[in-house]
């Protein structure tokens, strides 16, 4: 043994003291907080647990069963897929446009920079019900009700017309007005990694500016960031709950339309019944599900696939 190898080993074990004593922390909060909790819901989703967390009646896959027999979660499904349809393709071309536009300023970037991203600090909550209270009020001092005012049309309650649903126009819009902001940072980042020299070939090939280079040259570029956004959009989707609720809910409770998942298990495990094992085993299977579509949406995307 050199003389050398007593400092080095003291040193070494000094690095790991240091990094438990950073990492620890971080670590026994994550597995009290996220990964107990996360193994205790799997376990009882295998158990009759009605207003109890600790119980003794194993049924098996029964909660499963019920679950996927269920029309009001099957409905809550759906109702995921028609938000996906109308948030993602939204989000992705505002917050490319912001970025776009953002990107071209040569003056007080920052500030446009700021103004834009500055909504995605805002509570959802907040947000929600400054929509449902000011924005989309179902009487005519509202906003959106006073500029209809204006050429002559009538108040619409927003929230509780089903016929057309108008409330999809209030959810997806405080969403895009949430994160559309944080995204156009996505795509700000991935607009200043392009290298100038492929716009001034393309100006010197011919390429007329604007949708023929954006066509050509930016969107192949942005590929791996617009993967990135679109992945986060959907898990993002699937995971709405506070716009819903504090938008649709009120003293008679949540209407029976436009239930998300995470609003219908909301009602299952916390609500009149608590059941538990058939909340859990919902969460399991939502859990399972936005895996399957991150991972089948990945490949489809090419994500990780390695340029040519």
């Amino acid at each position: 043994m050199t003389a050398d190898a007593g400092p080095a080993r003291r040193r070494a074990r000094s690095r790991t003291r240091w990094f438990w004593i950073f990492v620890g922390p971080f670590a026994l909060g994550l597995g009290l907080f996220t990964y107990l909790p996360l193994l205790w819901s799997i376990a009882l989703s295998f158990f009759d647990a009605h207003n109890t967390v600790t119980p003794t009646d194993f049924v098996g896959l029964d909660n499963y069963t019920a679950m996927l027999s269920d029309d009001a979660f099957l409905d809550s499904l759906r109702t995921f897929l028609v938000f996906t349809a109308f948030i993602v393709p939204t989000t992705y071309a505002f917050s490319l446009s912001l970025a776009l536009m953002v990107n071209r300023v040569r003056r007080a970037r920052a500030f446009f920079r700021s103004v834009f991203f500055l909504p995605a600090a805002c509570s959802y909550v907040v947000a929600a019900l400054v929509w449902k209270m000011s924005v989309f009020s179902g009487v005519r001092f509202g906003l959106a009700n006073t500029v209809l005012g204006w050429s002559g049309g009538d108040p619409v309650a927003w929230l509780s017309v089903t016929d057309p649903p108008w409330y999809w126009l209030v959810i997806v819009t405080v969403r895009l007005w949430l994160q559309a902001g944080f995204f156009m940072i996505l795509f700000l980042a991935g607009l200043q990694r392009i290298d100038p020299a492929l716009y001034e070939a393309a100006a010197v090939d011919g390429a007329r500016p604007g949708r023929q280079v954006l066509r050509h040259i930016t969107l192949p570029q942005l590929r791996a960031t617009s993967v990135a956004v679109v992945l986060l959009l959907v898990i993002n989707a699937f995971q709405a709950f506070d716009e819903f609720y504090n938008l649709l809910s009120d003293a008679r409770g949540y209407p029976p339309y436009a239930r998300p998942p995470l609003v219908y298990l909301y009602y299952t495990a916390l609500g009149q019944g608590q059941n538990l094992g058939l909340g859990s085993a919902g969460a399991v299977i939502l859990s399972l599900v936005i895996a399957v579509v991150t991972v089948g949406q990945a490949r489809r995307l090419g994500l990780g696939r390695r340029e040519r």
